[in-house]
């Protein structure tokens, strides 16, 4: 089918448009084949993004292999390691919208038939996810994959999420400066996205979860010729879905989003999939409950302990067999719908006929796993009424279950001073505010704070509680997306210094140990503090973005 690009290509009437394109070099045999946009995130700064190049021109050869002409237009993406840790970090989940937008008026304005999408890192995958939603034209997914572990010159395997925590060992006494720099040289050894099951890591595996990427995609490493390979495979796949008109929401129904969260929880994913999901749903049509997670979490073992809930990466997660093998052992118990449609042009009981699981230490066997429940749980109580997450799967067993006195902060950067100080004592629980999407504005990460707990040994001690999100390289009891937040006259706006908060994830309970009376005197007494950031793309977000409850979606 070649329909939407007749538009500029075909007739009379677009000799006009036809001339620019022979300006560009296109041919008018070109013209009369199918045009694709081909969306690539290519740059200089993220690590995972100095690959995708490469990875573009392999994807255009797979479309013109299979008859059609590819047309290479950027997506934007930040790096969030180097976003983190300063106000860079407030423009990092706001670019997911001007990513989705941005793609939206490329492929609109210039009519393409199809999209191959070519991400990696954290927001710009479901960024393009929800472009690919709401625009609705057969699109197909082919990412940057994943950068392999770094090895200490002692020979230990290492990862960002250990860069962060030696920083915290260092202002500990723990690890001097050699030691800092032995894992500066040697954390992330090559391109790709970084090597844990970390946000970027997680969106590719559940991106090839909810159908729309081919296998391999969350877990070939970026430096191997497979991921050539898969893009070139990736190239051609789009063009069969044009042939057939198979189009993302056809791929993304509600089934899909649950098989989606289900294999999230037994991989064990970021906690940003409890934003993210929701978003692409949100773009779909479909309105995604906080509530359903947990409902999913409690009938889904978690499989998988990559870092930073373990000592495994995603290049042992390929070698067990990647997305595919996870999803096999669900489909053991019925736990995924494998009747739905996936950009393969088979179904998911199709796509994972032969499929085996090569490492049952790498991937748990379905009848022996870390947890008979999911990797995310979903806590509420009179300190979030909406909501608020953690990465169940890389809390210690001690802090399961936490009771301890606020130590109160009105920034990321005020938390971290103190905890850099050794002002934050075993059994306390750490609240950053004022952080959240709005607050933030844009809803930082917390990895920060989060590395500099663990790094000092207090991640089985001491509780963190944000508006704000963590990194997927976050471990502990770090418990992000409190909903209302502090901004919009939340309960987490009204904590003070001393008071005692309760933590059970075992009964997905937060409580703030304070009587409602006082709460109410409290909040009567509140004002909301001037806005951070009162100019430019951040001011305009902060008006328009919605509860992470809902995925920070804008409206």
């Amino acid at each position: 089918m070649k329909d939407f690009s007749r538009n500029v290509t075909q007739g009379v009437e677009r000799a006009p448009n036809r001339s620019l394109f022979y300006a560009l070099g296109y041919t008018r045999e070109e013209l009369e084949r199918p045009l694709i946009g081909v969306a690539c995130s290519y740059n200089e700064i993220v690590p995972g993004h100095m690959n995708l190049d490469k990875i573009a021109e392999a994807v255009k050869a797979g479309i013109r292999a299979a008859g059609g002409t590819p047309v290479e237009f950027p997506a934007i993406a930040v790096c969030d390691g180097i976003a983190m840790g300063h106000v860079g970090m407030k423009y990092s989940l706001i670019t997911r919208d001007l990513i989705a937008d941005s793609t939206e008026a490329m492929a609109i304005a210039h009519q393409f038939d199809g999209l191959v999408m070519i991400p990696n890192c954290d927001k710009n995958v479901p960024g393009l996810l929800m472009a690919a939603a709401r625009l609705n034209i057969p699109a197909i997914f082919c990412s940057g994959g994943p950068m392999l572990a770094g090895r200490l010159s002692d020979g230990r395997r290492t990862c960002l999420s250990h860069m962060f925590e030696a920083v915290g060992s260092y202002y500990a006494g723990k690890l001097d400066k050699e030691g800092v720099e032995d894992y500066e040289n040697n954390a992330c050894p090559t391109c790709g996205s970084c090597s844990g099951m970390y946000t970027a890591n997680s969106m590719n595996c559940l991106t090839e979860a909810i159908g729309m990427a081919l296998r391999g995609n969350g877990t070939i490493p970026a430096v191997w010729s497979a991921r050539l390979r898969l893009a070139k495979h990736t190239g051609m796949k789009i063009m069969e879905l044009v042939e057939r008109n198979i189009r993302p929401r056809d791929i993304m129904t509600e089934a899909a989003f649950r098989n989606a969260e289900t294999v999230d929880m037994a991989l064990g994913c970021s906690t940003n999939t409890m934003l993210h999901l929701p978003a692409i749903a949100h773009e779909c049509g479909i309105e995604l409950d906080l509530d359903m997670s947990n409902g999913i979490s409690s009938k889904t073992p978690n499989l998988c302990h990559l870092a930073p809930a373990g000592d495994t990466y995603m290049e042992d997660l390929e070698g067990a067999g990647g997305v595919y093998a996870v999803m096999k052992e669900l489909t053991k118990k019925n736990l995924l719908d494998a009747s739905l449609l996936t950009c393969t042009g088979k179904t998911v009981a199709e796509n994972l006929e032969g499929v085996e699981n090569r490492n049952p230490e790498i991937i748990r066997p379905i009848e022996n796993p870390y947890s008979s429940d999911g990797g995310i749980a979903v806590l509420k109580g009179n300190l979030a009424p909406e909501g608020c997450v953690v990465k169940r799967s890389a809390v210690a067993p001690e802090m399961m279950v936490h009771k301890g006195p606020a130590r109160v902060f009105e920034s990321e950067e005020e938390a971290i001073a103190a905890i850099y100080a050794g002002k934050i004592a075993a059994g306390d629980v750490v609240v950053i505010r004022y952080e959240g999407p709005k607050g933030g504005p844009g809803m930082r990460e917390m990895l920060n704070p989060t590395s500099a707990i663990a790094g000092m040994g207090l991640d089985k001690d001491v509780a963190l509680i944000t508006d704000g999100r963590f990194s997927g390289a976050t471990r502990g009891a770090s418990i992000g997306h409190v909903c209302p937040e502090a901004a919009q006259g939340g309960p987490i706006a009204f904590v003070e210094d001393g008071d005692i908060i309760s933590i059970d994830i075992t009964k997905c309970s937060i409580t703030l140990e304070v009587d409602e009376a006082v709460l109410a005197e409290r909040k009567a007494k509140w004002v909301c503090p001037e806005p951070k950031i009162k100019t430019g793309y951040a001011a305009r977000y902060a008006k328009l973005v919605t509860s992470a409850a809902r995925g920070a979606v804008l409206e």
